[in-house]
């Protein structure tokens, strides 16, 4: 049963037998109006490639009936695990880069600013580079380098035993930058084929996934998800501020720390799905905050625009009249780039 709250008429209550939700009805319609671009998108890019299909061919293709074995191969095999890794690692992108800026209270606290999406990539540039054992290799370093780039982020930026703040950022963009060299000299010194399929990784593509590739971000975002949505209700009270936040019964630092790292298991995985991709982690929780008009963290609506925002950029760079496939994360990277222009431009203090 679904009730408006007497309280306020802006939220909504939802009673499914035990279970009992409080939802805004503002996030809510941004939630629905994210999915239905994303859906939209997603079918025009099922349509479109070397090979055109309408779109009555891309719905019998995806029931596996009335078609030829050609579209259905076409449609499984190479176009549905690339518009489902955008939105997997979209989702979880978004949700990251919820939590990290309200963790710094920063609009430029994203993974790829404070460091976090640079060290997974300098992990799995490692792997690439020196060993090539495959996708599975390749998260897994990037998941290690990018936990022990948070803990050299975390602990430095440590004052009087708080973290988070301009301290986080400013940290995070110092090791960022060495972590950028390094990767750099990695290429320089590695093998000429390895390191051009580290660089171009490194650029942030959807263009090689498959479903095996999917596999690792899809579950750790299913497991990490829902314990992000449950400490988002503590981040709540901590932008209240600390003080009072310990005296409402927040264990603030331990609740940064599990924030951390989970947000950044959740930045490694997509890292390791389709490289560093920019622009995502930053851009959708602040758009989500301005439709939604609330100070709330909002993560599975940030993690929803993060989704629609990749996939409509991927849809954008297959749709550009080049004869070359352009990654996505190099149309990201230009929009962000011109979008964190505009922010720094319309606030003194960012």
């Amino acid at each position: 049963m679904i009730t408006r709250a007497p309280e306020n008429p802006h939220v909504l209550r939802v009673r499914c037998g035990r279970l009992r939700l409080r939802v805004e009805t503002r996030t809510l319609a941004t939630g629905i109006l994210s999915l239905l671009v994303l859906i939209g998108c997603a079918a025009m890019a099922l349509q479109i490639g070397t090979i055109p299909l309408s779109l009555s061919e891309v719905a019998h293709a995806l029931l596996r009936s009335g078609t030829s074995t050609r579209n259905i191969n076409v449609v499984w095999d190479a176009r549905l695990p690339r518009i489902v890794a955008g939105i997997v690692v979209g989702l979880v992108l978004g949700a990251a880069g919820c939590v990290f800026q309200s963790l710094s209270r920063n609009a430029l606290g994203s993974p790829e600013i404070i460091g976090f999406s640079t060290g997974a990539a300098t992990g799995a540039v490692l792997q690439i580079i020196f060993f090539n054992k495959g996708a599975f290799a390749t998260a897994a370093a990037a998941v290690v380098l990018g936990l022990i780039t948070a803990g050299v982020v975390y602990a430095l930026s440590l004052n009087r035993g708080v973290s988070g703040g301009y301290r986080l950022v400013l940290v995070g963009i110092g090791v960022s930058a060495m972590l950028s060299a390094l990767n750099t000299m990695l290429l320089a010194k590695g093998n000429f084929d390895l390191a051009v399929k580290a660089r171009i990784w490194l650029s942030g593509s959807l263009n090689g996934c498959t479903w095996d590739t999917i596999v690792p971000a899809a579950i750790g975002g299913l497991i990490i998800l829902p314990l992000l949505v449950w400490a988002a209700r503590q981040l709540d009270i901590i932008e209240m501020g600390d003080d009072q936040a310990l005296q409402l019964g927040v264990r603030v630092e331990n609740i940064r720390r599990l924030v951390m790292f989970l947000g950044v298991l959740l930045t490694a995985f997509s890292v390791a799905v389709a490289g560093p991709i920019s622009f995502i982690a930053l851009a959708a929780p602040q758009i989500v905050r301005r439709l939604t008009a609330g100070a709330r963290v909002q993560v599975l609506c940030s993690g929803v625009m993060g989704a629609a925002l990749l996939v409509v950029a991927d849809f954008v760079a297959q749709a550009l009249p080049v004869k070359i496939g352009i990654p996505v994360g190099v149309i990201t990277g230009v929009v962000g780039g011109l979008y964190v222009l505009a922010l720094i431009a319309r606030q003194r203090s960012v």
